[in-house]
């Protein structure tokens, strides 16, 4: 999967310390489990790197999201997390000032009513599908998820 760029300067707060970071990233994957195991989260100069093992593509992009919409973290690495090869058509979107759910749904499927999809695809980064921020990344599943 590569490398994923993210909005440094925005996203949760989890933080205070560089030292801290890696550990702070990985307990917040591991509280939401998104089926990854044995996960290793390392944090240097905005860049996080994660290894283990995850039972889907799902969980893959679901821990490379978590870990990329923590303020302070512009990068984060997947190339060391083996994952099954992801056979779903999914975009990732950054959301932009304005935006609802249900407008990003109108615009991906031409049904603002099918924002729903696009919530349960993030639940593990958005927790309430009315608190959504500039510069968060997001899942937009568009086939088979």
């Amino acid at each position: 999967m590569g490398l994923f760029n993210f909005a440094k300067e925005v996203g949760k707060h989890l933080f205070g310390k560089e030292a801290e970071a890696g550990e702070k990233i990985k307990e917040e994957i591991e509280r939401d489990n998104p089926g990854i195991n044995d996960l290793k989260v390392d944090y240097k100069d905005g860049v996080v790197s994660l290894s283990g093992h995850a039972d889907s593509p799902e969980a893959m992009e679901k821990a490379v999201l978590m870990a990329g919409n923590v303020k302070g973290v512009g990068e984060v690495k997947a190339d060391q997390l083996e994952a099954p090869a992801q056979t779903a058509k999914v975009e990732f979107y950054v959301i932009e000032k304005g935006d609802t759910l249900s407008a990003i749904a109108k615009r991906f499927y031409d049904d603002a009513n099918a924002y729903p999809r696009i919530f349960e695809a993030n639940r593990e980064v958005i927790k309430d599908a009315n608190l959504i921020f500039p510069g968060q990344k997001i899942r937009i599943p568009l086939s088979g998820d």
